[in-house]
Order: C-alpha cells, then sequence, then structure tokens
C-alpha cells in the first residue's frame, strides 16, 4: 500500500530486529497463499488466510481497518495497479494478480507485495512479471549508505524504460517504521544524486508498479482500486529494505 507520509525516522539496532521478525512473519503468509493463487480460489478466500495467519503469530493486519480500507489485502488483477479490495471474484486462468500485505508487530510495520499468474499466463504477462521484479532488485541493489533515494528510482526506471513499459508516477514507495507510511517517498523513477541521503537505519518499503501500456492510471468509484488508463497489464512487486553500514537488509525474506 503506497499512500500517506510522516518526518523521516532512523532506526535503531534493536527497531531493526524487530522489524526484521515482522517481516519474516509476513515472508511466511506469503509462502503459505503463493500455492492458493490459482483458478477458482475467491480473492476472499486468499484476504481470509492471510488475517489468519497474521493473527496466528500475534501480528495484527496492517491495511484492515486503514483510513477505511475493508481487506486484510489489497488483491489487484491484471489491469488494477494497487488497492484492488478482496470483495469475492473468482481467480481466473490466465490472468495475473498482485497481492499486497501489510502486519504490525511490537509496534512496527512491515510491507510486502508480489504479482503472481494464476494457472498459465501469455509471454507478455510473463516478461512484465519478470522485469519488474528484476526492477524491484535494481532498486534494492541502491540501497547503500551515501546513496540518496533517487539513486533508488534512477535504477529502476532504467531497467525498466528499455522494455518500453509505463512506470506509475502517482504512487511510489515509502518509509515505514512505526507508522505504515512515512518519509521519505521513493518513487520509481528519478534522477540519481537526488532526494534525501541514504543513511544507516533508513528503511524504505520498494515497491514499482509497471504497466504494459502507459503510465497513466485513474481510480475506480470504490474510491480505491488504481487501474491502467488503456487497460494494459500492470504489475506490482516490494519488499521492506533497511540500509546498513554494508549490504542492504531486505527485511521481508
Amino acid at each position: 500500500m503506497s499512500i500517506g507520509k510522516k518526518p523521516i525516522i532512523r532506526k535503531s539496532p534493536a527497531n531493526l530486529e524487530i522489524m526484521q521478525k515482522a517481516g519474516q512473519m509476513l515472508s511466511l503468509v506469503f509462502d503459505a497463499i503463493k500455492d492458493r493463487i490459482q483458478p477458482g480460489v475467491t480473492d476472499t478466500e486468499i484476504d481470509k488466510l492471510a488475517r489468519n495467519l497474521i493473527e496466528s503469530v500475534g501480528a495484527k493486519p496492517a491495511f484492515l481497518g486503514y483510513r477505511g480500507f475493508p481487506g486484510t489485502i489489497c488483491c489487484s488483477i491484471d489491469e488494477e495497479i494497487v488497492h484492488g479490495i478482496p470483495i469475492g471474484r473468482v481467480l481466473e486462468e490466465g490472468s495475473i494478480v498482485g497481492i499486497d500485505i501489510g502486519l504490525s508487530w511490537k509496534g512496527f510495520f512491515a510491507d510486502r507485495a508480489c504479482t503472481y499468474p494464476v494457472g498459465q499466463v501469455d509471454a507478455a504477462a510473463t516478461a512484465l512479471m519478470k522485469v519488474t521484479e528484476e526492477a524491484l532488485w535494481q532498486g534494492i541493489d541502491k540501497m547503500r549508505p551515501g546513496n540518496r533515494v533517487g539513486d533508488v528510482g534512477a535504477a529502476i526506471q532504467a531497467h525498466v524504460e528499455p522494455h518500453g513499459y509505463g512506470i506509475v508516477r502517482e504512487y511510489t514507495g515509502h518509509g515505514i517504521g512505526r507508522s505504515l507510511h512515512e518519509a521519505p517517498d521513493c518513487p520509481n523513477f528519478g534522477l540519481a544524486g537526488t532526494g534525501d541521503r541514504l543513511a544507516p537505519g533508513v528503511v524504505i518499503a520498494i515497491e514499482p508498479m509497471i504497466n504494459t501500456g502507459s503510465e497513466g492510471s485513474r481510480v475506480l468509484d470504490d474510491h480505491w482500486t488504481v487501474v491502467t488508463d488503456d487497460g494494459g497489464l500492470s504489475a506490482h512487486f516490494e519488499h521492506t529494505v533497511a540500509v546498513t553500514e554494508g549490504d542492504p537488509l531486505v527485511l521481508t525474506l
């Protein structure tokens, strides 16, 4: 989920340890639900499974009730970019579905997203998912002390644009910690060497949202679901990542 921001706060080693535990809990939720991404399964079944798993380990769903959002997961299908509401839709063969989940544990948040194929999908959908996930890891690699937020966005942009895809501009990655959304915003495009400087303890949820066609988007009448403005497919991948003295620490692995 990618809205809002609060002042930037560096996390102490103890806080990062809590966030890493929260991220590991969230990763286990994704491990469990990926096998449920099959034709005939409903988005509400996945939502219920995710909520039960999160609560079973003593954590709380981060999205449920957030600004009135009615689900534990965001479930975005095909042309839906982000913030899709689980309402009982049946997953269909050949679709792609973006699942975005957050949780809180001991006062700290973790956030992750992944786009999955439903059964067999075509080459265009497969390529879009591949490039989007690769772009996420290109951005993660720039989460090093002395770099800037613009380096993250520039790396994502440089990987995506040669494929002719549109990079969603209105929705971005974000800082995360005691709040689900903190500063700095982390766009999936930008100029290297610009933006907030990265330092140990900075934690950002990096989340490229990439479309097969135009970068444009619009919000549906439910006031949540964001779709591509030209009906093209969209993919979304996200990890919560901490800057350390050395290599990036992916908290949601």
